[in-house]
């Protein structure tokens, strides 16, 4: 089994108030554009993380068959973010996917080459890449599931970990630009 975790807590805090995962994307919510992505990819669960104005990130997704993990000390963090979504996760899941809810233009084709891979290869780390760049999703295989639940910010959470073991990632081109644009600000937005 694989689970997505797509980690939608955070306070936008380079949009000057405003909830970047709420602003409309050619005509849809930018939240709900992702999670419908990871929904129509061939992963067996998509868990959403939800923190700052979660009842509106709740309303963005009404109806999507996706489970909702209210994360309370999203102030202190992703990894926060990160290891609640963890903790939802299903008894059998293999590995996780891990997804900020500002990828916007991600798309289900490039979650499975991903997939895909790592169904070939079992790496402990995969990561899309578009031309050598990484982007998203990051999956992170079973073993690794213990280390992940002690991330924090600290110690830079799950970078800590995927720098721990730099030599075991496989990057895994998706030929999409998609997994490379996350939106921090009006600016990037406005690029979408």
């Amino acid at each position: 089994m694989l689970s997505l975790i797509v980690l939608a807590a955070g306070k936008s805090t380079r949009m000057h108030g405003r909830n970047k995962l709420l602003a409309k994307v050619k005509g849809t919510p930018m939240i709900r554009r992702v999670v419908v992505a990871a929904l129509e990819s061939k992963v067996d669960e998509v868990i959403v993380v939800v923190g700052w104005e979660a009842d509106k990130v709740r309303k963005a997704l009404a109806e999507l068959p996706c489970r909702i993990v209210l994360n309370k000390d999203y102030a202190k963090g992703q990894s926060t973010s990160v290891k609640a979504g963890l903790r939802d996760v299903g008894e059998t899941t293999q590995a996780i996917l891990v997804l900020p809810g500002d990828v916007a233009m991600i798309d289900s084709r490039s979650i499975n080459i991903v997939i895909d891979d790592y169904s070939l290869r079992k790496r402990l780390i995969a990561i899309a890449t578009y031309k050598g760049k990484l982007g998203h999703p990051v999956l992170l295989d079973r073993q690794l599931f213990n280390e992940i639940a002690a991330i924090n910010e600290q110690t830079h959470g799950l970078k800590s970990v995927i720098e721990k073991y730099r030599r075991k990632i496989r990057l895994i081109e998706t030929d999409s630009p998609n997994v490379l644009h996350d939106v921090d600000t009006p600016e990037d937005l406005r690029k979408l």
